[in-house]
């Protein structure tokens, strides 16, 4: 008897390949439910689609597949929608927003250790505003910032060098080794970080624990009023 996740890697493979949910189930002896869950992060090209409607083994199919996209579509709608609304209520940002801002991502994100001035993201928005925002608010010139990447070792690390490179401002000659590890095909990820993921790092004592103090103060429920 296969494993839960052997069963989940070769569902997602079968999916992958154009096969529909009943077919996997009838392949690898589950229920129907456990395909669905497995596979729904999977998205057929119109061409295995079509091929799964014009196969008779998988009955009424058209249906389904029509009813399947609608959902998907109105779901997609629906999150543009809250996302636009959402960012209206946070407005413009004056300069003391952004100065607080970016204390709470430092707070979530950059490094405690004392003397450790840095932040490691994969999202290049969260990045590019980390590094306008040790500009503005810590007077970090440009030479004093050293770039890093974690990236797996079946990526690009050319590629992401130069994406990093030319989103940050930070010219290759002031970035640090790559740390490349070694992919797993069996781990199961949700999200691919082709870019791999980046770490800003400062070397300054003194900055370092003034930023540490923001944090603190930011906490400080003695300043609440």
């Amino acid at each position: 008897m296969k494993g839960k996740l052997d069963l989940k890697i070769k569902a997602k493979e079968l999916r992958s390949q154009g096969h529909s949910i009943k077919e996997i189930k009838n392949i690898l002896n589950v229920s129907l439910s456990s395909v669905s869950i497995w596979v729904r992060d999977i998205e057929l090209t119109n061409k295995q689609l079509k091929e799964l409607y014009l196969n008779k083994r998988t009955g009424n199919l058209k249906g389904s597949i029509i009813a399947a996209q609608n959902k998907i579509k109105a779901r997609e709608e629906k999150t543009k929608i809250i996302k636009e609304s959402a960012k209206k209520e946070v407005g413009m940002m004056s300069k003391r927003d952004r100065f607080i801002a970016g204390v709470a991502i430092y707070a979530g994100e950059g490094g405690k250790t004392d003397r450790d001035i840095s932040f490691v993201n994969a999202d290049p928005k969260f990045i590019k505003f980390m590094i306008d925002w040790f500009k503005e608010f810590c007077d970090v010139p440009a030479e004093k910032f050293r770039g890093s990447i974690y990236i797996h070792d079946n990526l690009d690390e050319k590629k992401a060098l130069s994406y990093w490179s030319s989103l940050t401002g930070i010219p290759l000659n002031q970035f640090t080794k790559s740390y490349i590890a070694k992919n797993n095909p069996d781990r199961l990820r949700n999200k691919k970080h082709l870019m791999g993921i980046f770490r800003i790092k400062v070397c300054n004592a003194d900055l370092h624990r003034r930023i540490i103090g923001w944090v603190d103060g930011m906490v400080d429920s003695s300043v609440y009023y």
